[in-house]
Formats: structure tokens, sequence, C-alpha cells
């Protein structure tokens, strides 16, 4: 898999983020801090929507 960590990573050394790996039909999440534990997976469209609700609601400086 090819894991790619979140733009939006903390600061720092990078230590406070997930990364995401895409599959064929679905979406690959785990914890950067811990690669080697469980990872979740979710279909791909679910995650787009989800990615697109976060962008509509965020709060600038939150």
């Amino acid at each position: 898999m090819n894991w790619r960590k979140s733009t939006y990573s903390g600061g720092g050394e990078g230590n406070t983020c997930v990364e995401i790996a895409a599959l064929s039909t679905r979406i690959a999440i785990r914890d950067s801090k811990v690669p080697a534990r469980a990872v979740l997976s979710v279909p791909a469209l679910s995650f787009a929507a989800f990615v697109e609700h976060v962008k509509r609601t965020a709060r600038p400086g939150a």
C-alpha cells in the first residue's frame, strides 16, 4: 500500500496525524504513530463524502 499523510497533519515531527492509502474501492486509514496496529477501511465514496462534509463545516482557526 502507498500510505500518505494529510497536508493538515500536526506540526513539529508530524506525530499527530493519520495516514491514508487508496485501494481499488476502499480507503485504508491508520494512525501514523503506530502503523503496525489495526487499519480502518471504508468505502471510497463514503470517505469522499466525509472529506467534503469536513471541508464545508470546518471552522477557520479551529
